[in-house]
């Protein structure tokens, strides 16, 4: 299955548009966390991407990730539902809902404005060097994945 590009104006306004649907009391349809620390878990992703976090896996566990959960993030298929998460992005603690959407906005809009052809070639701390397509992949399919657990 080939992905929406994150990097076109009508994919990028889409998901703002289901992001929108969501509210602090949204049930979720499969999974424990709440919305606040869905938007939270999401945030994740782009903290490491920015350098924000830099508490990463030992180089040998890299590599393994690399190798196994590469075909998996950017490749054709779907999340499973209640698929394990990195301990890292697991939320525990209770999040504010309005400051996590924002941040996830944020980061969302500075990566549409920074353009495709910024990201082709940058390297992802887990996955290494990916090309624009698999940066548009990995994050299309990891917001899509939490908004559908949320009806969105």
């Amino acid at each position: 299955m080939a992905y929406p590009s994150i990097f076109l104006p009508e994919t990028h306004a889409a998901m703002l548009a289901r992001l929108d649907t969501l509210t602090p009391t949204t049930p979720r349809v499969w999974g424990s966390m709440t919305p606040a620390q869905m938007l939270a878990h999401v945030n994740v992703s782009y903290e490491y991407t920015f350098g924000e976090r830099t508490d990463t896996p030992p180089w040998f566990m890299r590599a393994l990730l690399k190798i196994f959960l590469r075909p998996l993030l950017v490749g054709d298929k779907q999340y499973a539902k209640n698929t394990r998460t990195a301990p890292s992005m697991v939320m525990k603690e209770a999040k504010d809902f309005d400051a996590e959407m924002k941040r996830l906005k944020t980061y969302m809009q500075r990566i549409y404005d920074e353009g495709e052809a910024a990201w082709d070639g940058r390297k992802q701390v887990t996955l290494g060097v990916l090309t624009s397509k698999e940066w548009s992949t990995l994050y299309w399919k990891h917001l899509d994945h939490h908004l559908r657990q949320f009806g969105a």
